[in-house]
């Protein structure tokens, strides 16, 4: 995964969400589950469901989308090879089989996957879907015209690197292959164990190629799932979906689709669509948000009434906000200093700074806190909840600093930014009583952006986050700490420009693995070992607070998205 922290937010402001009052995951965040639904009535067919967002749906293409396992709208009109498990929790974070009969079968050195159709798929015609369709789909994802995708097939599959899609290769992708109408074989570069989880992104869902427009695809694109286009409003700003009459349930024990319609209306501002979902008049009372938190004020307000709160939604999606290091720049390639800025940082004001307790969990992991991503408790530089400043100032002095230092940190000048001004002051404060003045470098958002991913430009200190596209390990360590995926001409993630040969060759070893418990075991003693380098500071982990409209019923919320799964929901 290359995933950089700005997608990565807008993953997550797709995907995260609701709230949750049931029961706490084994290994996952304290209040991680199924939020409790407005009415305990049984979910039944009907009605419209209403989605009020801040964001466009834009480009509603499936080669153009990258949101984590499908996103949430755009899995109602395509469906994948494979999806994620429609389930509250730790559950919701697990692969299932969607057009195809299983998750995948790997070869002996998870080189080569095979998979084979479900009887009875038809798409929005009544024609019947094909894995010829879905090796178009796919191809059609290496097309300079319908860029924006998610890069790894480019990087996993045979020949991938240099396929410039089917309208400027007519031969076709050769590493997949369709023996048959209903098989479809993958050759990949390298072992890939994770390839069920790359078969939920969108790029793997069928497109006809005698119907394929190009990019006017997305005004108009073939559904495969329960629900049809019937309008799509300045590229995405307004969607309307009504029931494809040829979807059948009894091929996807995934999607409910309650809902006779979904009307998904963006452009709102956030503090609108958070007053609309709290007094729920008409047709917002069958309201939903995809994309807009509740901030600590709304929240503080929400928590004072006991029926607007039974109607918020907790959820976690797999993201860790951090203090970043460049070591190639003083006084940062001393290990000792990274490690006594470890020991100086404050949580406690840190979380504060973002809203308090309810909307961030301290972190002392680079892996966020369920077991999907091989959560492994460890704090090599223990300070307790509110920094050891005392340990700092002697780690200092060992590392040739006993007056102290003067730093300049980087972030976002966007303001209730996750890595914005007011965490940088909380930073900023807790350093000098280590002894470090932390000048503050704030930066436009793009600017920023662009100016910490890029080698050149890189700074010594500042702050980042990053967000996996699928609940594992291996997109959270592999952009950020693999030596190979630095990139020096264009945007580069590893920020650390670690190049460690026993770490490259331990994520090679656990791509391996298609036992995904045995590898998550292992994502996270990596993770450990990586963090006793000093090569970041984890801070945080946001939790994500939602409403929902009076009349929803049968709220789902997965580790996977972190959000409530409108799939899932009835509003009859």
């Amino acid at each position: 995964m290359r995933q950089l922290s700005l997608i990565s937010r807008r993953v997550a402001a797709v995907a995260v969400g609701l709230a949750l009052a049931g029961g706490a995951a084994a290994c996952g965040p304290k209040d991680s589950g199924g939020a409790k639904a407005s009415t305990d009535a049984k979910p039944a067919k009907g009605g419209t469901l209403y989605v009020l967002n801040n964001q466009a749906q834009e480009d509603f293409d499936p080669a153009r989308l990258y949101t984590s396992g499908g996103g949430n709208v755009p899995s109602l009109v395509y469906r994948t090879l494979t999806t994620r498990t429609r389930a509250n929790g730790a559950e919701g974070s697990k692969v299932a089989a969607d057009l195809a009969t299983t998750t995948g079968e790997p070869s002996k050195d998870a080189t080569v996957w095979t998979y084979h159709l479900k009887d009875g798929l038809k798409y929005e015609d009544g024609s019947p879907i094909t894995t010829a369709d879905i090796k178009y789909g796919i191809e059609r994802s290496f097309a300079a015209e319908l860029s924006g995708g998610a890069p790894y097939l480019r990087d996993w599959l045979i020949g991938g690197a240099a396929y410039q899609g089917p309208y400027k290769d007519k031969n076709g992708l050769a590493s997949v292959e369709t023996p048959d109408a209903k098989t479809i074989v993958f050759h990949l570069n390298k072992p890939e164990g994770e390839f069920p989880f790359l078969a939920t992104q969108t790029s793997f869902a069928p497109v006809p190629k005698a119907k394929d427009t190009g990019t006017k695809y997305a005004e108009h694109p073939v559904s495969s799932g329960p629900y049809k286009v019937i309008k799509n409003e300045n590229n995405g700003e307004h969607l309307v979906l009504e029931r494809n009459p040829n979807w059948s349930e009894a091929t996807d024990d995934q999607r409910k689709a309650y809902p006779d319609s979904i009307d998904v209306q963006s452009g709102l501002d956030q503090a609108v669509i958070n007053q609309r979902l709290s007094t729920g008049t008409g047709k917002d009372a069958a309201a939903v948000t995809t994309d807009t938190n509740l901030g600590p004020a709304e929240l503080a307000k929400v928590n004072g009434d006991k029926a607007l709160a039974s109607r918020v939604g907790t959820g976690h999606f797999g993201y860790t906000d951090y203090i970043a290091f460049n070591p190639k720049v003083k006084p940062f390639d001393n290990p000792k200093v990274r490690q006594a800025i470890a020991y100086a940082v404050n949580r406690t004001t840190v979380v504060n700074a973002v809203g308090g307790s309810s909307l961030a969990d301290q972190a002392t992991t680079y892996l966020p806190e369920q077991a999907s991503f091989g959560y492994t408790p460890y704090d090599p530089f223990p300070a307790g909840k509110t920094g050891d400043p005392v340990k700092a100032k002697q780690v200092l002095a060992e590392a040739g600093y006993p007056n102290g230092i003067t730093v300049s940190l980087t972030h976002d000048v966007t303001k209730a930014d996750e890595q914005g001004p007011e965490v940088a002051t909380a930073v900023q404060d807790a350093l000098k009583a280590a002894g470090i003045t932390v000048k503050l470098d704030g930066q436009e958002h793009k600017a920023f952006g662009d100016k910490i991913h890029n080698v050149s430009t890189e700074p010594g200190f500042f702050l980042t986050g990053w967000g996996a596209d699928w609940p594992s390990g291996g997109p959270f360590l592999g952009p950020i700490f693999d030596g190979r995926q630095i990139v020096k001409d264009g945007s580069n993630f590893n920020n650390a420009q670690l190049d460690d040969p026993a770490v490259n060759k331990e994520i090679d070893e656990i791509n391996k693995l298609t036992d995904l418990k045995a590898a998550a075991a292992r994502w996270g003693a990596l993770d450990q070992k990586i963090g006793e380098q000093a090569v970041t500071v984890p801070l945080f982990h946001p939790v994500y607070k939602r409403l929902f409209g009076k009349d929803i019923k049968n709220v789902v919320i997965s580790d996977w998205t972190g959000v409530l799964d409108i799939s899932q929901v009835s509003v009859k």
